[in-house]
């Protein structure tokens, strides 16, 4: 089993920062993905950045504003979030894939931005 936990949400003004870690644990032999993702109220859930071992992806919405990175020994991840906007108020969950194993998602992190 995995289990991914997250932490570093909270509320911030406009302009500000914060810091997502994921923390994953369990049979991880191979990471495949590791990502962030954010679900506003009434929004699907979307793709805020993702890395594998050859490339980094980020939404539009956040590029150049938000790095994530990856401890692939200590098996964490991270999302720098900075110059937050209020629309980057969501939920954000880390998203892990396991070479044969699976998806596994966290349970969640709010994030609000004021303005």
């Amino acid at each position: 089993q995995v289990q991914l936990v997250e932490s570093g949400g909270g509320l911030v003004q406009a302009g500000g920062s914060l810091r997502l870690s994921c923390a994953a644990s369990g049979t991880i032999d191979n990471i495949e993905v590791m990502g962030w993702y954010r679900q506003a109220p009434g929004k699907q859930r979307e793709l805020v950045a993702a890395i594998t071992t050859v490339s980094t992806s980020y939404a539009a919405a956040v590029r150049g504003r938000f790095t994530i990175s990856i401890d692939r020994a200590e098996k964490t991840a991270a999302l720098q979030m900075n110059n937050l906007k209020p629309e980057d108020t969501a939920v954000y969950y880390c998203q892990i894939v396991v070479l044969k194993r699976g998806v596994y998602w966290g349970q969640g992190t709010q994030v609000t931005v004021s303005s």
